[in-house]
């Protein structure tokens, strides 16, 4: 799909179950191909591209996953073996107001207990 590379490195696509391969970001998309079977890739255009969400653990000394949220196919997550250097490359691309970050684990659970308490007010 690119007719410019401008990184490949190691990655992980968490579709399913793990696929180790190659992201390949360029001029055109974001890439990832399967190591074992050539059959098996992702290709996102740009384009469809809505927001880059990523993971960010200990003040952002960490990025464990990022994530691609496309306009029509869902969201595809992703990992690197240099996730600041990938998610940079992307920035190039994609408008830097729409990578955000994801909520945390303390977020998820206060939104829950949010969540359950409107339930039991409305009962």
């Amino acid at each position: 799909m690119n007719t410019k590379v401008e990184l490949v490195i190691n990655g992980t696509s968490y579709l399913g179950m793990p696929e180790y391969g190659q992201i390949m970001i360029g001029d055109k998309g974001f890439e990832f191909y399967n190591s074992r079977d050539a059959k098996k890739f992702i290709q996102i255009p740009w384009e469809e591209v809505e927001y880059v969400i990523a993971s960010i653990v200990f003040k952002g000394k960490w990025i464990p996953r990022y994530a691609l949220r496309t306009r029509k196919n869902g969201t595809y997550s992703f990992s690197s073996r240099d996730p600041k250097r990938t998610l940079r490359a992307i920035r190039e691309h994609v408008d830097p107001e729409h990578m955000v970050r994801s909520l945390g684990v303390w977020d998820v659970t206060k939104n829950g207990v949010k969540g359950i308490w409107h339930k039991i007010r409305k009962k």
